[in-house]
C-alpha cells in the first residue's frame, strides 16, 4: 500500500563528487594491487587489513542504495525493480564479455608465450573449456580476478526484493538476516550449500573453482551499504552521527590496524592461518569487518570537513564516475600484461613506471570516452525531491 512521505530537501544540481573519487580512489587502489609491479606489495591494503574491494562494495551498495530506493520513493517500487534489474543485465554483459576476452585473446597469448600466470588463472578452463564456458555465463565458474562482478550481478538481482522489504518493514530484519547469513559464513556456510547441491545435482565444478569471495559473507557489506544508501532517501533520515565513545574505538581500531599492517605486512599474524582467518579477505573475517567499520565510521564523521580542504581530484572523479566500465578496463590491462610479462615484480621502475602511466592513460580515456557516450542517469547522486513511496 502506498506509505505517504513528508516533504524532502530540495534536488541538488550537482552529483556527489566526493562518492566519485572515492570510488575512482577504489579503483586505482584495485588496479595497483592487481597489475604486478613493485608497487603491488607496499600499496596494497594500504590502510590497514582491509582491501580496495571491501571499499568499492560497499559504495556500489551505497550508491544503488541511494539512486535506485529514489525511485521507489519517486516512482514506484515496480520502477525500482526493472532499473535494479537493468543494472544487473549490463554488469552481466560486462561480466560476459570479459570472460570472452580471458576465453580466447588471453587464453591464446598465455599459451604461445608459456605465460604460468594465465595458464594456472585459468586452468580449469583449459582442463574442461566447453564446461567452463557455459558454467562461467551461468556465473558458477569464477576464474580468479573475474570474481567481483558476478558477485555484484546476483546482489543487484537481490537488492530489489530486499529494498522493498526494507521499505515496508524497516531494516532491523534485513540486517539481523543478512548478520546471521556472515557469521556462518564464517563457519563454512557457502561450502555446505555446495556439498548439498551437488549431493541432488552433480556439479562438475570444483568448489574452489566457484569464486574466492564468500557470498554469504560479503552479502553484509552489501546490505550494509544499501541501507546507508537507501536511507538518505527518507525524508526524515537523520545524519550519520557517532558517540565520542565509537569515534575514540574506531580511530584506535584505525591507527593500530594500519601501523601493524606496515609493520609486519599484509599477513598479520604471519604463518599462523588460524589466527589469520580472523582478517580473511575472502570470508570477510570479523577483526576485517571491525576494521572496516572503523574507517567506514573515521571517513563519514571527517570527510566532509577534508573535502572542504582538499582539493578536488578531477581524475578520480572521472574513473568514479564510469565505474564498471573502468573495472573491466583494468582488467583487460592486468590480463594482457600477466600474458606478455608474466606477474613479475622485479622489473626495473622506468618499466613499471612506463607501464603504470600507459595503464592509467588507458583507465582514463576509457573513462572520458564512456561518458562522453553514455550520459550518466539524470538524477544519479543527488538529493532527493518530494514524493511518495509508491506500492505495487
Amino acid at each position: 500500500m502506498p506509505q505517504p512521505a513528508s516533504p524532502a530537501p530540495p534536488a541538488s544540481s550537482s552529483r556527489r563528487w566526493e562518492i566519485d573519487a572515492l570510488r575512482g580512489l577504489m579503483l586505482v587502489l584495485m588496479t595497483l594491487t592487481h597489475l604486478p609491479t613493485r608497487l603491488t606489495t607496499p600499496l596494497g591494503q594500504p590502510f590497514g587489513f582491509v582491501s580496495a574491494a571491501e571499499g568499492f562494495v560497499l559504495l556500489s551498495a551505497y550508491m544503488a542504495g541511494l539512486v535506485y530506493g529514489r525511485l521507489a520513493w519517486r516512482k514506484s517500487v515496480p520502477e525500482m525493480e526493472r532499473a535494479f534489474w537493468k543494472r544487473a543485465l549490463k554488469v552481466y554483459w560486462c561480466q560476459a564479455a570479459t570472460l570472452g576476452f580471458l576465453f580466447t585473446v588471453i587464453a591464446f597469448i598465455g599459451i604461445k608465450h608459456e605465460q604460468t600466470a594465465v595458464t594456472d588463472l585459468m586452468s580449469f578452463y583449459l582442463q574442461r573449456p566447453l564446461v567452463a564456458l557455459v558454467s562461467a555465463l551461468m556465473l558458477i565458474y569464477e576464474p580468479p580476478l573475474l570474481d567481483i562482478l558476478p558477485l555484484y550481478v546476483l546482489f543487484m538481482l537481490l537488492s530489489p526484493w530486499v529494498l522493498a522489504l526494507a521499505l515496508r518493514h524497516g531494516w532491523a530484519p534485513v540486517m539481523a538476516t543478512s548478520a546471521l547469513l556472515w557469521l556462518l559464513a564464517q563457519f563454512g556456510l557457502g561450502e555446505w550449500i555446495y556439498n548439498g547441491t551437488s549431493a541432488l545435482i552433480p556439479m562438475p565444478v570444483p568448489f574452489h573453482e566457484t569464486g574466492s569471495f564468500a557470498t554469504y559473507g560479503w552479502q553484509l557489506l552489501w546490505m550494509l551499504g544499501l541501507w546507508m544508501g537507501a536511507s538518505r532517501n527518507d525524508p526524515k533520515a537523520k545524519p550519520f552521527t557517532f558517540p565520542n565513545w565509537a569515534l575514540v574505538a574506531a580511530v584506535f581500531v584505525g591507527v593500530t590496524c594500519m601501523v601493524w599492517r606496515h609493520k609486519v605486512g599484509q599477513a598479520p599474524f604471519e604463518a599462523d592461518e588460524k589466527l589469520n582467518m580472523l582478517f580473511d579477505k575472502w570470508l570477510l573475517g570479523p577483526l576485517r569487518l571491525l576494521d572496516l567499520i572503523a574507517l567506514t565510521i573515521l571517513t563519514i564523521r571527517f570527510g566532509p570537513a577534508l573535502t572542504k580542504r582538499l582539493p578536488r581530484q578531477h581524475y578520480l572523479e572521472t574513473l568514479g564516475k564510469a565505474s564498471l566500465p573502468v573495472f573491466c578496463a583494468h582488467l583487460v590491462v592486468v590480463l594482457l600484461t600477466l600474458s606478455f610479462f608474466g606477474a613479475r615484480f622485479d622489473r626495473p621502475w622506468w618499466q613499471d613506471t612506463l607501464l603504470l602511466i600507459a595503464c592509467f592513460g588507458a583507465l582514463y580515456g576509457v573513462a572520458r570516452l564512456t561518458l562522453w557516450i553514455d550520459k550518466p542517469p539524470e538524477d544519479e547522486g543527488r538529493e532527493p525531491r518530494p514524493g511518495r513511496l509508491q506500492g505495487r
